[in-house]
């Protein structure tokens, strides 16, 4: 994969990082962007949300004005804008990747379903089968990412949305990243949309590590052998985190 061309043989792994919704949107976007200008190759990370928070679609204009008030364990939830398009989606219990990459031709749908032929062997050798979802007629007006299932999500043998992407595109340059529903709290999932979450078993075996390291690990295995790439783990720099902060006060990522 890489650029089309065989171009980046070595992809760079951001090591797993939990920090604010606003913070991980401006990361994600500065990279898309470094990865457009030429100045970064492709790159793959995992990352968790410090407090839950309600990230919604670039183009999403309605939403309950309730969620500006809402709290959980008597800590407010933020709202976040992501970069990408869809509907919002509640970050609490949840695992998230992003791919930032270039060169994938065909439609939209298509480049969704290359980049997740990784999590779907990811999860395939956790013993957890996927299938791509089908949206119902109201898929338009849910404001609910993870109350309908598109072409674009990952849903298991039972019906259960495991993993809802999104996409931005700018040139040649992609950005996918994606929420993966591990733990989600039902009685906030419920306060949030007003509808229960179908419970989930994912019979996996951890090893002694956190469940969110144990799809980490087996994720960045599979993401390598997928897309034929070498992964180089590396942290953000001193440099890159003031770049990412400094743009931080941008409309992508900041509270809504």
């Amino acid at each position: 994969m890489g650029d089309g061309e065989g171009k980046f043989s070595t992809w760079r792994l951001i090591p797993l990082l939990q920090t604010s919704g606003q913070i991980q949107m401006a990361i994600d976007q500065w990279l898309l962007e470094q990865h457009r200008l030429g100045k970064h190759p492709p790159a793959l990370r995992f990352y968790t949300w410090e407090l839950p928070t309600i990230s919604l679609g670039y183009h999403q204009r309605r939403w309950p004005a309730s969620w500006s008030q809402l709290t959980w364990r008597e800590m407010p939830i933020e709202l976040v804008r992501r970069p990408s398009g869809g509907r919002a989606v509640l970050h609490q219990g949840d695992l998230t990747y992003m791919v930032v990459t270039s060169g994938l031709m065909g439609k939209r749908l298509d480049v969704y379903q290359t980049i997740c032929k990784f999590l779907i062997e990811g999860w395939r050798s956790l013993g957890i089968n996927l299938h791509y979802g089908t949206a119902g007629r109201g898929y338009i007006h849910n404001p609910n990412c993870f109350g309908t299932a598109t072409g674009a999500d990952l849903v298991t043998a039972e019906g259960y949305k495991l993993i809802g992407s999104a996409q931005l595109r700018r040139g040649k340059a992609i950005l996918q990243h994606g929420s993966i529903r591990l733990e989600p709290d039902a009685q906030l999932f419920t306060q949030v949309f007003g509808e229960a979450v179908a419970p989930i078993n994912l019979p996996l075996t951890q090893q002694g590590n956190s469940l969110i390291q144990t799809v980490v690990d087996v994720l960045t295995k599979t993401a390598a052998n997928c897309f034929g790439v070498e992964l180089e783990q590396q942290p953000l720099s001193d440099e890159e985190w003031q770049a990412i902060l400094a743009q931080q006060n941008s409309e992508i990522g900041e509270s809504v």
